[in-house]
């Protein structure tokens, strides 16, 4: 029953509460002394000044408590943000009373029980008016940031209390990690293997690929004119693309606790290539923990990646979860294309895998990278 009575006071607490101001203590210590001065000596001015002074008291709740009711919160931020780099969320309030305006209000973020200053204030709101609200947000940890609501409170009309409102906006935002610059050594071991196994496929090129019938949209200029006097229909050529550039990287999530540093050196690591080589024009894959992605290009296909990538979380050697290693997949083998493995911890997983990578990026190399940053 204690536990329940506990449980009731936190809601009601969380929702209302009120603090009383350095101004309203010395109030509510001359509204003390001003009714101890009536009480002894019967005056009835010193009971009008009473009266006037506990009015004043009430005056404050109402009137706070008028300000933070019908208040509607949005929260705008990116898909994506990245870790310890700022960003901007935009915190939009609306006020939806009919008649009342809001006035003096001061905005925090929730996380837990813990209020975030954000420096948010709203000097006024208009009945059904709207108010827009961007401020920085910075990350420290990758993966998925949770976000609690909004609390705002007001000290309108006389500055005596702080009563504050708690509205929830529950929502979340995933953190990827950190991308710093690839080595230019590394990043020419990777031009010069894909250039070595480029594959046959259709784009721009000079040598022929394919011959198919003529559909709507096509270059009227790439008209083969043989075939078509050949066949009696209009017949298109397709060229051979001059290179194929494949990339796939393979990100070891088997590590001990002792190894939680490489291991998020490595996801960073595996981010910034993903990020260079998509800048870079690769088709890039990524296989990290039991995900696996496809080939793909482009912004879309890497913001894709980067939230693999921020989700994936280490797993433990000895841990008999129903994790298994994705590098020991047959899926990988075939047109892989050029393979980068990121070893946190150790060769030895590579006794197990299906794949042997062209690339290996091991803790050493991780170490040595994490110094020079």
């Amino acid at each position: 029953m204690l536990n329940g009575v506990r449980r009731w006071f936190r809601r009601v607490t969380q929702r209302r509460s009120t603090r009383v101001t350095s101004e309203g203590t010395r109030f509510l210590f001359f509204t003390l002394a001003v009714s101890v001065a009536a009480i002894n000596t019967g005056n009835n001015l010193f009971y009008l000044l009473l009266a006037m002074m506990l009015s004043v008291v009430m005056m404050s709740g109402i009137v706070a408590e008028f300000c933070l009711r019908r208040l509607e919160f949005h929260r705008h931020l990116p898909d994506l943000i990245y870790l310890n780099e700022p960003t901007t969320a935009t915190l939009v309030v609306t006020n939806r009373k009919a008649r009342m305006p809001s006035f003096s209000l001061r905005l925090w973020d929730m996380a837990g029980d813990q209020e975030i200053d954000r420096g948010l204030t709203v000097r006024q709101l208009m009945p059904g008016a709207s108010q827009i609200l961007p401020y920085p947000l910075v990350a420290r940890k990758r993966g998925r940031l949770p976000l609690g609501g909004v609390r705002v409170g007001t000290s309108f009309p006389f500055g005596l209390f702080l009563k504050k409102a708690y509205y929830p906006l529950e929502g979340s935002v995933v953190v990827s990690p950190a991308i710093i610059p690839v080595e230019d050594r590394l990043l020419a071991n990777v031009i010069a293997l894909g250039q070595e196994r480029s594959l046959q496929r259709r784009g721009h090129g000079s040598d022929l690929y394919n011959l198919r019938q003529y559909h709507s949209g096509d270059d009227s200029r790439n008209i083969h004119w043989l075939s078509t006097a050949r066949t009696s229909k209009l017949m298109v050529r397709e060229t051979e693309a001059e290179d194929q550039r494949r990339v796939t990287l393979i990100l070891s999530t088997t590590a001990p606790e002792s190894h939680d540093a490489l291991f998020e050196a490595a996801v960073s690591m595996a981010a910034s290539l993903a990020w260079d080589l998509t800048a870079r024009g690769y088709q890039v894959r990524m296989a990290a923990g039991t995900t696996v992605s496809v080939f793909g290009q482009g912004e879309v296909h890497l913001m894709h990646l980067l939230e693999t990538l921020a989700l994936c979380e280490r797993v433990a050697p000895e841990s008999n979860g129903p994790c298994v290693p994705v590098e020991t997949d047959d899926s990988l083998i075939g047109e892989a294309g050029v393979t980068i493995a990121l070893l946190p911890w150790g060769r030895q997983v590579l006794s197990s895998w299906a794949v042997r990578p062209d690339v290996v990026i091991d803790e050493t190399a991780l170490r040595a990278r994490a110094h020079a940053i």
